[in-house]
């Protein structure tokens, strides 16, 4: 659907919600540097800004999309307004079926995501004291126990790369110039076939270890955490949600915001220790999942770029993510 059809579909999806909500003029975002084929509006109205979402065609069901309203709902309640408010349709349902994608209203978050800009204390506290919060919001939500899922999915990675290695696949790089992803890809390739092979055994201890489970984001990085000075102002995109080890969350989130510094590391750990217990041993988890997650991040961009063949539409956020990987892995120690 181009996008003036799709512009045409938010105007018809804008009038199912009750009045309040139904805007009166929006603005199309595309997908706000993202990298599915969602699309966002920022709309105007009676009670203010709002945001419409159209997740892409075919895809997540209803029952997810409704899983994903009732966690949020359940954050808002524990007081965490950082959170998006999501608002119902006429019908009472909190999305809308139409033109073969599901849609979300949900409050405008203020701020920016420039954790990176402005680096402070208090930013990278509140937003491990938020993080912290929001789990102890979750954990009496379909708690499990078991080995933590994102251990598995990581050793599910490692062999369905070596796979493809091993297959003959190699990544062609073009010397023209004009993929701004190539020079980074081509560093990742070489970083990649010199790590991935250490990521099982770095993982191995944790491979069977019965842990408690719960709803974690699984996707909590800089550009979903906005700012308003050192206030955080909003937590966005519940898109990546899953049962999982709260370890993963740490893991994603300081990673992204402090990358190897482990004084900043201990003091947003600290941080999310005021608000919610964590072990010794869960600290540990999440220093690994880090680590491999690094590494097959950095597989993932070359493998959905040069094998899979994924088109996006802004090369330049594709070139600026695989970038933060790879400088990342190249300031590490030399393998011994």
């Amino acid at each position: 659907m181009s996008p003036l059809s799709l512009d045409e579909a938010a105007r018809i999806v804008l009038g199912h919600f009750a009045p309040p909500h139904c805007p009166h003029s929006f603005e199309a975002l595309g997908n706000r540097g993202g990298f599915s084929s969602a699309r966002l509006w920022r709309c105007e109205g009676a009670l203010g800004s709002s945001c419409l979402r159209a997740w892409p065609a075919g895809e997540p069901s209803p029952h997810r999309v409704g899983w994903l309203h009732h966690l949020m709902t359940i954050a808002r309640r524990a007081g965490l307004s950082v959170v998006p408010e999501v608002f119902a349709t006429l019908s009472g349902a909190t999305w809308a079926d139409h033109a073969g994608r599901l849609w979300e209203l949900q409050s405008w978050q203020p701020g920016r995501a420039d954790f990176h800009e402005s680096p402070t204390p208090a930013r990278l506290q509140a937003a491990c004291s938020v993080l912290a919060r929001l789990h102890v919001a979750w954990e009496t939500v379909r708690p499990e126990s078991g080995p933590c899922p994102a251990v598995e999915r990581r050793l599910r990675a490692v062999r369905g790369w070596q796979g493809l290695v091993r297959s003959g696949w190699c990544p062609r790089f073009s010397r023209s110039g004009e993929n701004p992803v190539d020079p980074w890809a081509e560093r990742a390739w070489r970083l990649v076939s010199a790590w991935i092979d250490r990521v099982p055994g770095l993982l191995e201890p944790w491979r069977e270890r019965p842990l408690a489970l719960q709803p974690c984001l699984c996707d909590v990085w800089h550009d979903h955490l906005l700012y308003d000075g050192e206030r955080l102002t909003g937590l966005i995109d519940f898109g990546a949600v899953k049962v999982d080890h709260v370890a993963v969350d740490l893991a994603r989130m300081l990673g992204s915001l402090v990358a190897d510094d482990r004084e900043r590391w201990d003091m947003g750990l600290r941080a999310y220790r005021e608000v919610r217990p964590l072990s010794g041993e869960e600290e540990a988890l999440a220093v690994e999942l880090d680590r491999t997650g690094t590494v097959l991040g950095a597989a993932n961009w070359v493998r959905w770029v040069y094998h899979d063949g994924r088109t996006f539409e802004d090369l330049a956020a594709v070139t600026r993510r695989l970038g933060v990987l790879v400088e990342r892995m190249e300031r590490w120690p030399p393998l011994l």
